[in-house]
């Protein structure tokens, strides 16, 4: 599941304003590479919208199924607003759907794993009740 928790105003580059509805996704413990203690954080991303200021507003807080995943992309830069130090990128996250998530490797499992019933053993089409 992800959550709204913001919304933001963008301009496109045809100089039209739309909002972004800003999602979160779960709690995740991560270890720090630095002090090898844990901390909690979470992934987000941003999801263009058709909504008006004040709808965007009502939205936050609403829960949708799906989960916020790591996608690689072309390499940019990235400033960090602490330290000012400039990193080079090629991931972003972005929103993906349930079915969205599961994975290549499950999805060839699930197709090994059709029904036999459901395929011709002599090349002719043969219906039958199973039950």
């Amino acid at each position: 599941m992800v959550r709204i928790v913001n919304y933001l105003k963008r301009q496109a580059e045809d100089g039209r304003e739309f909002f972004v509805l800003e999602i979160s996704g779960g709690i995740e413990m991560v270890k720090s590479q630095t002090s090898n203690q844990f901390y909690a954080t979470t992934k987000k991303a941003f999801i263009s919208s058709t909504f008006d200021e004040q709808t965007c507003k009502a939205l936050i807080g609403t829960e949708m199924p799906g989960n916020v995943v790591k996608q690689e992309c072309e390499p940019y830069e990235y400033v960090n607003k602490d330290s000012g130090q400039v990193l080079v990128l090629n991931h972003r996250y972005v929103y993906a759907q349930e079915e969205d998530t599961i994975s290549k490797e499950d999805k060839s499992i699930q197709k090994l794993l059709a029904e036999e019933h459901t395929f011709s053993s002599n090349g002719q089409h043969k219906e039958e009740f199973v039950m």
